[in-house]
């Protein structure tokens, strides 16, 4: 089975699209999605209609959606996120909020788990930023492979250690657990302003982590036309 492992798609529907495009081409089998499709961006109910009809296998919840949802207090936002929270709950429909409500916090499988932050207690949102950070991860999986989101920076931790992937593939080691964090496709944060996705498959037990390049500046003036922080919009060009 091939997945496309998409996260923090962050109502950037540019960086969507483009995604999906490349997608198309990868020959993938079905989604896993890793939460945060609303939040920042100026089309959270277009990429939210657009990622129904993908049907992921898996779909996990981000901490936007909690903001958005209720279930999170706002005050752990900074000042740009609460006001693009508070923006997006009124720009989207409450057939599209029950969809919010319905993903997952978490997910556990025989080949692979899903949580948007961290396996020890997704409901707080923990980042994965580090050595430690992952480790601490790893004592809480049972399936070798762990996908995370929510830092926006691509990369692979396996063992502890650390493996920086702007692009690039790897075999998955029966013997060894992974924390794979498939980057932002909305608001990268690596430095690098492509969007980013993953492509994982079982079969073949590789991991892969691509980038796409998409239409930023269209992305950026609907962001400063919908009246959003403008610093939402400056930072896609600098993928940080």
């Amino acid at each position: 089975m091939r997945y496309a492992v998409i996260s923090d798609i962050h109502g950037n529907l540019e960086a969507f699209q483009a995604v999906l495009e490349a997608i198309s081409k990868d020959r993938v089998d079905r989604y896993l999605s890793l939460g945060d499709v609303v939040g920042y961006g100026a089309d959270p109910s277009a990429c939210i209609k657009l990622l129904k009809t993908l049907s992921p296998e898996v779909l996990v919840a981000g901490n936007h959606e909690w903001g958005v949802l209720g279930q999170f207090e706002l005050g752990y936002f900074n000042d740009a996120a609460k006001a693009a929270i508070e923006w997006t709950k009124t720009r989207i429909s409450k057939e599209e909020i029950e969809y919010l409500r319905s993903f997952k916090l978490a997910y556990e499988g025989k080949d692979f788990a899903l949580v948007h932050g961290s396996l020890d207690a997704p409901e707080e949102f923990s980042y994965i930023l580090n050595d430690y950070d992952a480790y601490h991860n790893m004592k809480f999986m049972k399936p070798p492979v762990c996908f995370v989101g929510h830092s926006h920076v691509a990369g692979i931790f396996y063992s502890g250690t650390r493996v920086k992937l702007a692009t690039g593939k790897i075999t998955i080691e029966p013997d060894r657990k992974y924390v794979a964090n498939a980057g932002s496709i909305g608001q990268p944060r690596d430095s690098d302003p492509l969007a980013a996705y993953a492509i994982y498959d079982d079969k073949e037990a590789t991991l892969e982590i691509k980038r796409v390049s998409y239409d930023i500046k269209k992305a950026q003036e609907k962001i400063l036309q919908a009246g959003l922080p403008p610093i939402l919009a400056y930072r896609l060009a600098q993928g940080r």
